[in-house]
């Protein structure tokens, strides 16, 4: 038999979308429009392994700025697995990545493994699920993010991510087929949150706010951005008791759970106010 020579290239965007429709596969569930906005972030950070003309396995290795990158979208087609084609995408996007503290949200399961490339834990995450209700009267304070000027969110948001985001945050809070919402206070923003449709239902993320009221509120508001009894997931940061409580108060049913880690010195962030990640597979 001939075997034939094992190729890793960088993803096109087309073949971003190949990827997600494998994440869908796998019950990752993406959003709907994630592989424009992925791609936008580190156009050279999607790697995709070649057998031949077929393609076997994907990673994302996305660098933030200089200093940090997160990896996402790891998968090896099922028939293929077990040959050590996933190792060998790992590498590329190890290798993208170096020099940077390097994040995932990976299943818990998977911890030795990641551990074995110098990865510790960090926390815990757990994904909930809800349904989209009827829209209901929002207080003067909740506002359509896209007014809000831009400087304010880039600002409030650098307290949940490592490196500023910009190019991502533009493209995320303007997604078709979604909704950013803010709380605006005398000129202060003080929380925010999207949800964005997706191959199942929809996902909220991330969703960050001062208080837990104002997760209420802005929760509540965006839940009434989508179809009536439609599935809404949440990936909620453990650590976060007012997040797990508030879920819990709604009536979440709670669902599986992700191990945060980082190589390298784990990142200051505020999980305090940070109330749902923003996607599992770009941190």
């Amino acid at each position: 038999m001939t075997h034939t020579p094992l190729h890793i290239l960088r993803m096109s965007r087309a073949e971003l979308h190949l990827a997600l429709d494998w994440a869908a596969r796998e019950g990752w569930n993406p959003g709907r429009q994630d592989a424009d906005i992925f791609h936008s972030i580190d156009v050279r950070g999607h790697f995709m392994a070649w057998q031949g003309e077929e393609p076997v396995a994907c990673i994302s290795g996305l660098r933030y700025g200089v200093s940090y990158g997160f990896i996402g979208l790891y998968i090896v087609q099922p028939e293929w697995r077990g040959r050590g084609l996933g190792m060998a995408v790992w590498n590329a996007a190890l290798d993208h990545l170096k020099g940077c503290v390097v994040g995932l949200d990976g299943v818990v399961e998977q911890q030795h493994n990641y551990r074995r490339s110098g990865f510790d834990l960090a926390w815990h995450n757990r994904r909930y699920q809800t349904m989209g209700h009827a829209p209901r009267p929002r207080g003067p304070h909740v506002v359509k993010l896209t007014s809000v000027p831009f400087e304010l969110l880039a600002s409030y948001d650098r307290a949940f991510h490592p490196e500023a985001r910009p190019v991502f945050l533009q493209a995320w809070i303007q997604q078709r087929q979604g909704m950013a919402l803010g709380w605006l206070e005398d000129g202060r923003l003080r929380g925010y949150g999207v949800v964005r449709a997706c191959a199942e239902g929809h996902k909220i993320g991330p969703l960050c706010a001062d208080t837990p009221a104002i997760a209420d509120a802005l929760l509540d508001a965006l839940l009434g951005c989508v179809m009536l009894k439609e599935p809404v997931f949440l990936d909620i940061p453990e650590p976060n008791r007012e997040a797990i409580a508030l879920a819990e108060r709604l009536g979440m049913t709670p669902g599986f759970p992700t191990a945060r880690m980082y190589r390298g010195p784990a990142p200051r962030l505020d999980l305090a106010r940070q109330y749902a990640l923003t996607a599992l597979e770009v941190g």
